[in-house]
């Protein structure tokens, strides 16, 4: 079994998610009482958050770029940044390391085309649905269509992220806020809806809307437990 590298603590919250999901995958993959090989670097978000408000995205590349290095010489055989936002520095980090880097977009972008999906709807943090990192990311390698959000929208989605997903507060009322944001991106003709920023599975899940939703963080365990345990080749 491969040895999976995480950068993880944006923020813990969803990064606990991430280790229970991988695990899980690799039991069920595996069986008996087998867990995953895994080489955690947590950072402390607070710092990150604070550049990322300030738009210091190269002291952020900085940081993880360390810390990604320090994950490599953990033995890990490729990485996984447990972020949507922080791919905004991927090129950055992959840059400074020699193993592969699984990027997040396109673990979901890849489970997109197998299911016919070429229109989607992005929810993240405000960084994410209004950069290009990610959204041309989907439009440029895999022809995906993205919708985004009106402003205000946008700026509700961002402020639940960090005042109550980041600091694991589970709102009925935002619930409610985001899934008539997700109703209007359906009208604009999404197929489906990219639930583009790790914490957003806490709020929202299948059940709660008529559209299909697409767990970044869950397509990205299931694309490391694949690769971890030789299902999947890890060149990509």
């Amino acid at each position: 079994m491969k040895m999976i590298g995480m950068l993880g603590g944006m923020s813990w919250e969803s990064t606990s998610t991430y280790y229970r999901a991988i695990n899980e995958g690799i039991r069920k993959t595996l069986g008996g009482l087998h867990s995953a090989r895994i080489v955690l670097y947590s950072v402390d978000f607070e710092e990150i958050e604070k550049l990322q408000h300030a738009g210091d995205w190269d002291s952020t590349a900085v940081i993880l770029t360390q810390a990604a290095q320090a994950v490599e010489a953990g033995g890990a055989d490729f990485l996984l940044i447990c972020t949507n936002t922080m791919h905004k520095v991927a090129p950055q980090v992959e840059a400074g390391i020699k193993i592969p880097l699984i990027h997040i977009a396109d673990a979901t972008a890849e489970q997109l085309l197998i299911d016919g999906v070429k229109k989607v709807g992005l929810l993240g943090t405000r960084f994410t649905m209004e950069q290009e990192f990610y959204r041309e990311r989907l439009t440029q390698r895999f022809g995906i269509e993205v919708v985004i959000p009106e402003q205000s929208e946008r700026e509700l989605v961002h402020r639940v992220i960090y005042d109550e997903l980041c600091l694991g507060k589970i709102e009925t009322k935002s619930r409610s806020q985001y899934m008539s944001i997700i109703a209007n991106m359906a009208n604009a003709g999404a197929q489906a809806i990219v639930l583009g920023c790790t914490e957003i599975a806490l709020l929202v899940e299948q059940q709660h809307a008529d559209i299909p939703l697409y767990d970044t963080t869950q397509l990205h365990c299931e694309k490391a437990v694949r690769l971890a345990t030789a299902l999947e080749p890890s060149h990509c």
